[in-house]
């Protein structure tokens, strides 16, 4: 009896195990490999929708998130489109007011500071797949301030995320941006949390899933090393380079669906590095590479 006690205790201890263990924790020397030598910051975080398993890379650091912030906002924007706070059909006026020069703006180059009315669908679909800082800014306006949505995001058990200043805050001041931060696996989380967890209508849930499938920033990022027939929701973020040559962020974090039905979250946050842009970019590229290629090869 005894012996068959400890053989079940065995037994029971090894599945308690198997279950803690991340099998994602065997492409951890793969990953370290990929920041290895690199100068400046890499975080990974890699989540399997799945069943939670789980990988992260340098996670206990707060990384300036530049865009990667607009998914947020887009989140807090859908869930006030859901209490019928705001509604996509709304218009906003446009002008010389809310269409500052010297930043990255679609919607200004395309109304060129006309006086002109177009709907919140408009804007929130170039803050996110286009990364207008503009529309950024005018969805914060409509939605009450940086506060709003930093309480949103923290209401959903998301708290390792700040949301702190606007694009035109951060465009006065280089340390700004170091305000708006986030882990990579915090937005990793966030990123599952609204695939999954039905945060709002499957209507306005599809809605944002296409935006964010149709983002046209970072091609040589988190896409470009992906299977054919990969279908990859999400945001990225990019700094200037400060006259040290120091890049602060370059980003992309968002949702992967494999050619085998596999999904996976994931985030990749690159910061303060002297690095070229190709050379950032390829890091954040190779890391979906090498998670993506674990579970075409693993995973059937």
């Amino acid at each position: 009896m005894k012996t068959i006690f400890r053989i079940s205790v065995f037994f029971s201890t090894f599945l308690l195990y198997s279950a803690a263990y991340s099998q994602l924790e065997t492409i951890r020397p793969a990953l370290q490999n990929v920041t290895s030598g690199f100068t400046g910051r890499v975080g990974i975080a890699a989540i399997d929708l799945q069943n939670g398993d789980t990988i992260t890379i340098n996670n206990n650091h707060h990384y300036p998130m530049q865009s990667v912030f607009k998914f947020p906002i887009a989140l807090a924007v859908m869930h006030d489109v859901e209490k019928e706070k705001l509604s996509l059909t709304q218009t906003v006026r446009l002008n010389d007011k809310n269409l500052l020069p010297n930043t990255w703006s679609p919607l200004r180059e395309k109304y060129q500071n006309k006086n002109i009315d177009v709907t919140l669908d408009e804007i929130l679909n170039s803050t996110v797949s286009l990364s207008d800082n503009n529309g950024c800014d005018i969805l914060l306006q409509l939605l009450g301030g940086t506060a709003v949505v930093e309480r949103y995001i923290h209401s959903l058990g998301i708290h390792n995320i700040a949301i702190t200043a606007t694009e035109a805050e951060m465009h006065k001041a280089w340390n700004v941006q170091y305000n708006n931060y986030s882990t990579p696996y915090a937005m990793a989380s966030l990123f599952k949390k609204f695939y999954q967890d039905s945060l709002f209508s499957a209507q306005s849930t599809k809605y944002l899933w296409n935006i964010l499938v149709n983002t046209q920033t970072g091609i040589n990022r988190l896409r470009k090393k992906l299977p054919s027939g990969s279908v990859i929701g999400h945001k990225t973020g990019s700094s200037d380079v400060n006259e040290e040559g120091i890049a602060a962020a370059t980003n992309d974090a968002g949702i992967i669906i494999l050619p085998n039905g596999k999904k996976f979250a994931i985030a990749v946050f690159v910061s303060d590095s002297k690095e070229s842009e190709q050379r950032r970019e390829e890091i954040i590229a190779e890391t979906a590479g090498i998670v993506s290629g674990f579970y075409m090869k693993v995973i059937k």
